[in-house]
Parts: structure tokens; sequence; C-alpha cells
């Protein structure tokens, strides 16, 4: 059935309009949340256990992680436009969606438990009045009502909320109208009847200011999130700091000491009218249980839209501004929660849900404001040490308020964390990952710049040039096995040709996307890169000297070997110049018919001079860490021309191999006859090799042509090698590697 053009724009309105302001929306969800069970149950056994000095400090140091988490939020909520989903919705878009959905997901929970834990209290209140209710069968009813009234629309529900406010009202003037002072029993500090601690009292008072988001999280419904979320936020912090002071000095000047740790209805005790106290029990825990349920279908609909959960959560059924499916799921929760019993432990998991998320929003504001990207821009500005104050506040009192519970929640986070990282869910919004990293790697940069180098600090920094990566794949193999170097490995394809032709062809977008698929799929890290040149050669000196920043040049080059001889030319003369410039090279000959063969044997063929030796060894190293080369077998192998050099030669290779530190089995050879060629001892001792490595020397523009015909004729004799030539002037293995 089609609406009409008028019914269309009216429910397009509503979306995208909230309907809530300041007061409604914000202040009166976090008041009545705050206002809980702990202030008309347990204050006064604070006071009595902490004495009034105590218990001001207890309330001060927990206000204060509270506004710090409040500015936190303000700062955030006027950086962005804030849609469903409160502080979820601001953790996921600044932190990125897997952090979101590590700390969304379980605050979805905990909001839905909570709704059974206060209808529960409340129950508890009740019975105390009308013993002969069943307290399940109250709670359970309770819990359909609200949910039906969160299913009717929060305009309602918010409407019964100002009812609420005002039995909470009605029971504190009726409380600081009672009795006469009797300031001469005063106890400004804990008393020996004290049973517990002060970080133990902190613990027991600190859940009741965690209900600082409950008014961030009808985000989706405000008028003006970015202006309703500060004022609301930290008008309803200010607010209930002075409440709860005010009752603290009150109940101190009033009470006895044993009447604070012993009678938990003390406030009734002292109000002039008591009933309006039961009233108020009765109203907090109605209260807090009815904004968590207007909040947690928020949540849950906000993660339904990012795919966090299965969209289906996120059904309106026929409303055009409830999530109506998701309010059916909490109030399902919250039943079964009531009927599973005593749920203590998994009370104080909620509250770690909490205060891990006030932890992450600290976090995420003070991370932004410290890594200063030029996005983040808020109306309400808070430095950044505030920020990570209250992070580091909300993170102690988790550990303070039940270690184990911490530990529990921290695991279940870090789980779903784990989970939505390997579904690699998309999203279309920047977060502040990106930002973190290239401030961490500008400061970095800047101080590697300025330290001075030193070659114990050297690691392989190789770029790895292709013609094709669709033909070439066995480069971009080699490359990863050299990922494990803990270096840098970039692919760099070079595309022939003009750009005027190929430019708008999207040939390097495609290059890149197959490079980087192919990296994906054998778990490998590396950098991809592509270019369109006109001279291959030429062209990728360019490349290279241009690559990387300054600390992070590259310093090993790998090609693949020439297939014809003017190819192979080009190479050399590219080498000299690599040489020249202090960047090692590296051709890979790869024998199409054997490839790697199985990957058990690396031979090297050490000749002690050039530097050579030094590269190849650590390159053969670093692939036979490989987990393709796991349990390969590697070989040094010399020629001698004389036998007695055999034992000195062999201790040399021994120590050096225990020096540096590397596996490997040293082999000498003798000449059969002092005519024999290389070939031929090559193709004896290395024919079936699965890799060699074989040193290259730097031949000037005369010696170029017989050079090249040389190498051509070595690489007749083995399968697939690797040409070394080290441009390096130093020891890169920090050892002496002559013989």
């Amino acid at each position: 059935m089609r609406l009409q053009p008028s019914t269309e724009k009216l429910i397009a309105k509503m979306q995208n309009k909230g309907r809530f302001g300041t007061f409604p929306g914000v202040f009166t969800p976090n008041v009545l949340t705050i206002l809980g069970i702990i202030l008309f149950l347990r204050l006064g056994w604070v006071v009595g256990q902490a004495g009034l000095i105590g218990a001001l400090i207890i309330i001060v140091i927990a206000n204060l992680i509270s506004l710090l988490t409040g500015l936190s939020l303000s700062a955030i909520s006027t950086n962005m436009q804030v849609r469903t989903g409160g502080t979820y919705y601001m953790i996921s878009r600044t932190l990125g969606l897997e952090i979101g959905g590590a700390i969304g997901l379980p605050l979805y929970l905990s909001q839905a438990i909570s709704v059974a834990f206060y209808l529960i209290g409340f129950t508890e209140a009740f019975v105390a009045v009308y013993p002969v209710a069943d307290p399940r069968v109250v709670a359970t009813s309770l819990a359909l009502l609200f949910g039906l009234l969160a299913y009717i629309g929060a305009d309602f529900a918010l409407k019964i909320q100002f009812f609420i406010l005002l039995i909470l009202a009605s029971a504190l003037v009726s409380f600081f109208a009672g009795s006469r002072p009797h300031w001469t029993t005063l106890q400004l500090f804990s008393s020996p009847g004290s049973t517990a601690s002060f970080w133990q009292v902190f613990a027991i008072f600190f859940p009741a200011v965690t209900g600082i988001a409950v008014g961030a999280s009808m985000s989706g419904d405000l008028k003006d999130p970015a202006r309703s979320i500060p004022l609301g936020t930290l008008a309803s912090i200010a607010v209930t700091a002075l409440v709860y002071i005010l009752v603290t000095v009150w109940l101190a000047g009033h009470a006895t000491v044993d009447e604070l740790l012993n009678d938990y209805m003390i406030m009734q005790t002292l109000a002039k009218w008591p009933l309006l106290i039961i009233a108020g029990v009765w109203a907090s825990t109605l209260s807090s249980a009815l904004g968590s349920i207007l909040a947690a279908p928020r949540t849950l609909k906000a993660l339904a839209t990012d795919h966090v959960v299965p969209k289906i959560f996120g059904a309106q059924l026929g409303s055009i501004t409830e999530p109506r499916l998701a309010v059916v799921v909490t109030t399902a929760i919250a039943v079964g929660i009531i009927w599973m019993g005593n749920l203590d432990f998994v009370a104080a998991i909620i509250t770690m849900f909490f205060l891990n998320t006030y932890g992450m929003i600290n976090l995420t504001a003070g991370l932004e404001q410290l890594i200063g990207n030029p996005s983040f821009r808020p109306q309400f500005r808070v430095p950044w040490i505030f920020s990570l104050l209250g992070a580091i506040g909300c993170y102690a009192a988790m550990f303070l308020i039940d270690t184990a519970a911490t530990l529990v929640a921290i695991c279940i986070s870090y789980g779903v964390f784990l989970y939505l990282g390997r579904r690699a869910l998309r999203h279309d919004w920047g977060d502040i990952r990106s930002g973190i990293w290239f401030a961490l790697s500008r400061f970095g940069l800047i101080r590697l710049e300025t330290v001075p180098w030193h070659v114990k600090n050297w690691r392989p920094n190789i770029v790895v040039f292709l013609r094709s990566p669709q033909t070439q794949e066995h480069l971009l193999e080699v490359g990863t096995w050299l990922a494990r170097g803990r270096g840098f490995i970039t692919f760099y394809h070079l595309i022939a040709g003009q750009v005027e032709q190929l430019a708008g062809k999207g040939l390097r977008d495609t290059s890149r996307k197959h490079m980087q698929k192919y990296l994906r799929e054998h778990g490998a890290v590396a950098f991809t890169e592509c270019s369109i040149v006109e001279n291959l050669y030429s062209d990728a000196l360019t490349m290279l000297q241009a690559h990387g920043l300054a600390g992070l040049e590259p310093n090993v080059v790998l090609f693949g070997w020439g297939t014809r001889h003017a190819m192979q030319m080009e190479q050399f003369r590219l080498l000299r110049k690599m040489v020249a410039l202090k960047k090692s090279v590296l051709f890979l000959k790869y024998d199409e018919s054997r490839g790697f063969g199985e990957k058990k044997c690396i031979d090297i063929w050490w000749r002690g001079q050039d530097r050579n030796g030094e590269l190849m060894l650590l390159i053969a190293h670093i692939i036979a860490q490989s987990l393709a080369w796991n349990g390969a077998r590697m070989r040094i192998l010399r020629l001698l021309t004389r036998e007695e050099g055999v034992p000195g030669v062999t201790r040399h290779i021994e120590e050096l191999l225990h020096r540096v530190r590397v596996n490997a089995e040293p082999k000498v050879f003798i000449r059969s006859a002092p005519e024999q060629p290389f070939t031929s001892v090559l193709r004896q001792h290395s024919a079936e090799s699965d890799l060699v490595f074989l040193g290259l020397q730097v031949p000037t523009e005369e010696q170029l042509t017989a050079y090249v015909k040389q190498v051509e004729e070595i690489l007749q004799s083995t399968g697939t090698c690797i040409l070394v030539r080290n441009g390096e002037t130093e020891n890169i293995l920090d050892v002496d590697t002559e013989a």
C-alpha cells in the first residue's frame, strides 16, 4: 500500500528530527537512574562506615570520575551528529566498528539485564511492605508493563518519568523536613564499629554514579543531541552530586553510628512522612528500570543497523519511531533474568560493562584531542589530560569494585572484538585508528631521524619490482617469506606505457587489489604500489630513490631475472647504479619446471668476499623462518683449491654461525682438478637443492657482456636461484665474516 506524499514527508521528518529536548530526554533519565537504591538504602551505611569526611571524599572521587566522563561525552557529542545508539554510536564512529561492537554488545546486555535487577530491587522493597506478594510475579508483571510502555512509545514512558521525578523530590523534602539534628553524635571519620575499608565502601557506593549516559542513549530521539547531551549530562551530574552531599551531611548530623550501620531504612526513620521514603525507594527502582528499557532497545537497534547483530533486531514492526522488536527482545531477556534467581556476580559484571563503556568514552575523547586530528573540532573542548584521567579513574574503579568481574568483562569484550574482527565488517565512516597510527608513526619517524643509526638495528626494507603480478607470483611468494624479517616489504608493479594513455583505465587500482588479495590469502603483511613508467629499468631507479622516508629508505631491491640477454644487460647496468646508491640487489631466477621444490634445502655458496655472504645468510635465514620453509635445512658451501685449507675454513664458518646464531651446516669442497669449472661443482652439489644463493660481482661496462654470459651459464646448472649483490658498506651481521 502506497502512503500519501504528506504522510511520507511526516514519517521522514519524524525519523530525521528528534522529539525530545534536554530536560525530558537527558536530564530526567539521568537523574532518576543516579538517585536510586544506593541513595535510599545504602548511603546511611556508607556514612556509618567511613564517617562524614570519608563519605564526602568517596562522593567527591566518584562524582569527579563521572564529571570527567561527562566532559568527554560532551566533547564527542559536539563533534559529530549523534544518531541512535548513544555511547555505542560515539565509540564505534571514533574507535572503529570492532571496538564499538566489543563495547556496545555487552553494554546492550547490561542495559537489558539492568531492567531485571532494578525490578528485583523494587520487588524486595515492595514485599517488605506487602509480604503476601510473590516477588517473581510482581517483577515479571512490571517487566511486561514497562515493555508494553516502551513498545507503545518513548513519549508516554518519558511522561511517566516526570511523575516519578515528583515522587523522588517529595521523598527528599520529607527526609530533610524530619527530626532535629544531634550534632553531638557526629562521626567525622570511620568508627571502631566499621567493618569495611575505605575502598570497600567506595566500591559499594560507586555504582550510584554510573547512570550518567542513560540520557545519551536516547540520542536518536533528541531534537539537538549536540546541545542536549552536554547540558543534560553535566546538569544531572551537578544536581545529583549536590543531593548526595546534602543527604550525607544530614545523615551524619541526625543519626548515631549504630543507626547508620544497622538500619538500612534510616532515611525512612528520620523522615517527617515515612511513607514518602517508601514511595521514593519504589520510584527510584522503577525509574531506573524504565530508563534502561528505553535505552537498551535503541542500543540494540544501532547494533543491528551496523550489522554487528542480525539486522532483523532493528525492525520497527509498524512503528514510525520505536525499535519494537528490540523492545520485545529486551523484555524477554529481563523476564528470563527475573526467573533465574540470585545473580550477584552477574550484577558485578554489569557494573563492569558500564564502567568499561565510560572508560572508553574518556579514552576516545582523550586520544582524539591528543593526536590532533584536524577533523576533531568539538564545540565543547576538554583538555586531553582530563579525559585520560577519567579513563584511568574508570578502570581503577573497576578493579577496586570487583577484580574477578572486571577480568570476566574484559575477556567478554575482547572476545567480541576478535569475533567482529574475523567477520571483517565494512563501514563507510572514518574512525580514529588511522589517526592514532599516523601520530605514532610521525613520532617514531621524527625520533628515528634524530637517533644515531647502528648496524645492529639493520632490518630489511625491501622493494620487490614486478612487471606483471599475474605472471610473476613467484616474486610475490618470495616477498611474503621475506616479510618475516620484521622489516618493510613493498610490492611495486611497474606498468610500461604512456601515462596519458593508461592512467584512466584503472590498471593501477586493479593491480593493487590483485596484490592485496594475494597477501591476504597468504597471511602476509606488506605494502603495494603501482606506477606507469616509460622505461622499466631507468624509471625503477627513480622510483626507488623517491620511495620511503628519511630513516626508512629501501635498502634491498628484488627483481625477477631477465629472460632475454638484452634484459639481463639492462639489469646489470641498473645493478651498478643501485650499488653506487648503497642498495643491495637480488635477482630471482625462477625454475618454471621445479619451482621451489619441496622447500627442504637452501644452499648458500660462500666466497668470503664483497660482503655478499652476509646478506645471503641473512636473507636465507629469514626465508627459512617462514611457515612454508619450516624445518628446511640450510647449508653454507665453500669451494677451495687446496686440501689443507679445509679445516680452518670449516672452523671459521662454524664459529661465524655460532656468533650470528643461525642454524646451518658448513660444507667445504675441493676442486677435483684445477681446471674444473664452477658450473660442474654447482651441478654436482646443488642440482637437487630447492633454493640456491649465489653472489654477484659488479662488472664494468667492458666486462659486462662476458660476465652476463658467464652468469647465464652458471644458472643453467641449478634450479631456482637468488643472485645477490650486497650494497652495504658495513657488516650487517655485525661480526667478522671474512675467511
